[in-house]
C-alpha cells in the first residue's frame, strides 16, 4: 500500500529541456512575420556571399591581366601590334591604351596645332576610361554596402515583432512565466543574430574590396599617366 502511495505521488518524468541552440527547431517555431524575415536575411547572406567569391575571382583576374598586359606593352616596340593582339580580351589598360591612341589619332591629323591642348585631351580621355573600368568594378559592391547596413535592422524588426507576440502569449495565457515567455523570445533575438550574421561579412567584404578597387584604379592610373607621357613625346615630334 505505501509503495502504491509513492508510485503515484512521484511525479511523471518530464523530457529535460534543450541545453543548446537549434536554429531549425527556433526557425519552425517562430511566428509567420518572424519566419518571412529570417527567410529573407538568409537568401540576402547567400547572394552577398555569391558576389563575394565572385567579386573575388573577378579583382584577382582582372589585376593578372593587367600586370602581364602592362609587361607585354611596355616591352614591345610596336604599341599598336601589341594592342591588337589584346583586342578581343577583357583586359583594362588595353581599352585605356585604345581609346588614348583613338584620340591621338583624332588629335595629330593634319598635324598639331597646340601640343599641350592634344596632350591634355588624350590625358581626359584616358582618366574618364580608368574612371569607368573602376566603376565596372566596383558597381556590384552597392549590394554589400546595402546588406551591410539594413540587414541588422531587419533582423530587429523580426526581435521586435517575435517579442510583441511573446507579450500577446502571456496576455492570451494569463501566466508570465519563463516557460511561456523564453521560447518566443528566443526566436525573437535569433532574428537579430540571423541580421548580424549577414551584415557582418557583407560590410568586411565591402571594405576590402573597396580598398582592391581603389588600387586597382592606381594601377590603372599609374598606366595611363605614363602612355599619356610617352604619347605627349610623340606628339613633340609630329
Amino acid at each position: 500500500m505505501l509503495l502504491d502511495l509513492l508510485a503515484a505521488a512521484t511525479p511523471a518524468s518530464v523530457p529535460a529541456p534543450p541545453t543548446r541552440l537549434e536554429p531549425v527547431e527556433l526557425f519552425l517555431d517562430a511566428d509567420i512575420v518572424v519566419q518571412a524575415v529570417m527567410a529573407g536575411l538568409l537568401l540576402a547572406s547567400i547572394w552577398s556571399w555569391m558576389i563575394i567569391i565572385s567579386f573575388a575571382l573577378k579583382i584577382g583576374g582582372a589585376k593578372k591581366r593587367a600586370r602581364k598586359f602592362e609587361q607585354d606593352f611596355w616591352a614591345s616596340e610596336n604599341y599598336e601590334e601589341t594592342l591588337d593582339a589584346y583586342r578581343d580580351r577583357d583586359v583594362a589598360p588595353a581599352r585605356i591604351a585604345w581609346g588614348a591612341i583613338t584620340e591621338w589619332k583624332k588629335s595629330t591629323k593634319g598635324g598639331v596645332k597646340d601640343v599641350r591642348g592634344a596632350q591634355g585631351r588624350i590625358a581626359a580621355v584616358m582618366d574618364s576610361h580608368v574612371a569607368e573600368e573602376a566603376d565596372r568594378l566596383a558597381n556590384r559592391l552597392t549590394f554589400l554596402a546595402t546588406l551591410g547596413s539594413v540587414a541588422p535592422f531587419v533582423g530587429l524588426f523580426g526581435t521586435v515583432w517575435g517579442i510583441m507576440n511573446s507579450f500577446f502569449q502571456i496576455g492570451a495565457q494569463q501566466n508570465s512565466s519563463l516557460a511561456v515567455v523564453a521560447p518566443g523570445i528566443s526566436e525573437a533575438l535569433f532574428a537579430t543574430a540571423i541580421g548580424l550574421f549577414a551584415a557582418i561579412p557583407a560590410v568586411i567584404a565591402y571594405n576590402r574590396f573597396g580598398a582592391s578597387v581603389n588600387r586597382y584604379e592606381a594601377i590603372l592610373q599609374r598606366f595611363a599617366d605614363r602612355f599619356n607621357a610617352n604619347l605627349g613625346r610623340e606628339l613633340e615630334r609630329v
